[in-house]
């Protein structure tokens, strides 16, 4: 019967011409629009069975807005500003979890190198569940980050899945919070003779500054080249990537553009002066997780062939947003698109699409058509917009570890096994050369006890695949080297055996070829 009513009323309604539709009809001016919006809110608050206010409802109705532009523009109250502020001020301790939202989950898109989260082994790609049995589905990044954030070693239970969705490992993780130094420059190593390597985990106010005295550094040790790693480097302030780009290129250089409807908007970012490391042979390593300014850094580097990107296919977010007060609020509008040199739009497709839908593309080229058009660099090579950055030189991807390792690691598990074979190893040059280099006798020695003790304690089958186990394997090994040969061992044996590195290494000799134009072009 109400439904019958309620049908009714509209027929009649369309009987009076109150919403008469048809092609004489003209669109509705922006007066009309907003008298619409105000009279379905006194319809909710009139006739709606369960309690509202017109304060959530307005607020919903902003979030909506705002998620339907973009998946990066954002609202936030005043009272989460000022806790947001506080955060950004290094005032309140966290857990090193950097979230965003994949597939409709808030997800772990990085994790800060040394924090309690690295140290759980908590993985990009993790989705959070809950945090502190709250859960987290509906919130925003924001206010998750809020809720993981707080006193100095306070803890946080964090809830986690790990791998498909529709059989996902599921555990959790307790993490302390702590005061977390802010550098940008987190690794500054020579890998051999003549290699020099810089990890770069974000764009803060000093990094150009840290990576020039990085990069000083390493000359002064030697280094006749560079690998720059990006990887899952989720971006920052994107004038720091200018004042790094600035450094390898010659001066009056096109970083990038920006473009938007006001006039302020539409910039040319270009080098100051000339770089003092134009002639330094250089090498990106990008994933997944490289986003915003790292991509807009490495877009760049090869446009202009200055740079070979090897790894993954960045993250695919080339929008500009700036932050506007708003009454009792914060609005972080995307304002405008970022265009490589060559005019390339790396920014994944997320018009006509949901939020997940969106997400769901991380790391991908996305829809088919976004990467149809051809680009050239400076050389006359051939790249291709949408989707992010993709490597001039692929690497596989590492599997990823299944969730009994988190929760172990976690658990100190890791900790205990490695622990007993450090102390059984000698501490001279020579057997730290040995260990660094014996994969077989990482499997042999540390994955064996390791995977009896997540068996008996966490009752779990924990058989991982060849891969997964040299993976694991890999990573005890460097628990041991950093316990055995402090502070530098564990970094030296990560660095020596990773896969994307060692790509990296061996495309040196053949640079210069790899990024010269191809034959027969211009």
């Amino acid at each position: 019967m109400i439904a019958l009513a309620t049908r009714a009323a509209v027929l009649a309604a369309l009987m009076l011409g109150l919403g008469r539709p048809g092609p004489a009809r003209a669109q509705a001016s922006s007066y009309e629009e907003l008298q619409r919006f105000t009279a379905v809110l006194n319809h909710i608050r009139s006739n709606y069975p369960d309690s509202v206010t017109y304060n959530g409802l307005v607020r919903a109705a902003i979030d909506g807005v705002l998620r339907s532009l973009d998946p990066h523009s954002w609202f936030v109250s005043a009272e989460d500003l000022e806790r947001l502020t506080a955060l950004e001020r290094g005032e309140l301790a966290v857990t090193g979890l950097r979230v965003e939202h994949a597939d409709g989950v808030p997800t772990v898109l990085a994790c800060a190198p040394g924090s309690s989260a690295d140290k759980a082994g908590v993985q990009p790609g993790d989705r959070i569940l809950r945090v502190d049995d709250v859960p987290v589905a509906g919130m925003t990044t924001k206010s998750i980050t809020l809720r993981l954030a707080g006193e100095k070693d306070s803890r946080v239970r964090v809830g986690l899945e790990r791998g498909p969705r529709l059989e996902p490992d599921t555990f959790s993780v307790t993490l302390r919070r702590a005061f977390l130094e802010r550098r940008s420059v987190t690794l500054v190593k020579m890998l051999d003779v003549r290699t020099g390597y810089i990890r770069l985990a974000e764009f803060g106010p000093t990094a150009a500054d840290e990576v020039r005295e990085a990069v000083r550094r390493l000359k002064s040790d030697r280094a006749r080249q560079l690998i720059l790693d990006l990887r899952g480097n989720p971006g920052g302030l994107v004038t720091e990537a200018v004042d790094l780009a600035s450094q390898f290129l010659p001066a009056r250089t096109l970083v990038f553009s920006t473009r938007g409807r006001k006039k302020a908007v539409n910039q040319d970012y270009r080098t100051r002066g000339g770089g003092p490391f134009v002639d330094l042979p250089l090498v990106l390593l990008v994933d997944g997780g490289s986003a915003s300014a790292s991509e807009a850094l490495a877009g760049s580097l090869q446009d202009h062939d200055r740079a070979l990107v090897v790894g993954r296919r960045s993250f695919g977010k080339a929008l500009m947003q700036v932050g506007l007060p708003v009454p009792s609020g914060f609005v972080q509008l995307t304002v405008g698109h970022v265009y490589t040199p060559g005019g390339r739009y790396i920014q994944r497709r997320y018009q006509g699409l949901a939020i997940e839908q969106y997400y769901a593309f991380a790391g991908t080229g996305g829809a088919e058509a976004d990467t149809a058009r051809v680009y050239h660099t400076d050389r006359g090579r051939e790249v291709r917009g949408g989707g992010g950055v993709a490597p001039d030189l692929p690497v596989t991807a590492p599997p990823v570890p299944p969730g009994w390792w988190t929760v172990a690691a976690d658990s100190g598990f890791d900790d205990a096994v490695a622990d007993s074979v450090a102390h059984a190893l000698g501490a001279d040059s020579a057997s730290r050369a040995v260990w660094l280099a014996s994969p077989e006798e990482w499997q042999r020695r540390v994955l064996p006890p390791f995977l009896e003790r997540v068996r008996a304690r966490l009752h779990v089958g924990a058989h991982p695949d060849p891969l997964t186990a040299a993976l694991l394997a890999r990573r005890l090994a460097a628990r041991v080297a950093f316990v055995r040969w402090p502070p530098e061992g564990g970094a030296d044996l990560a660095l020596q055996n990773d896969p994307d590195v060692a790509a990296a290494i061996a495309a040196f000799p053949r640079l210069a070829a790899l990024l010269a134009a191809p034959a027969g072009t211009r």
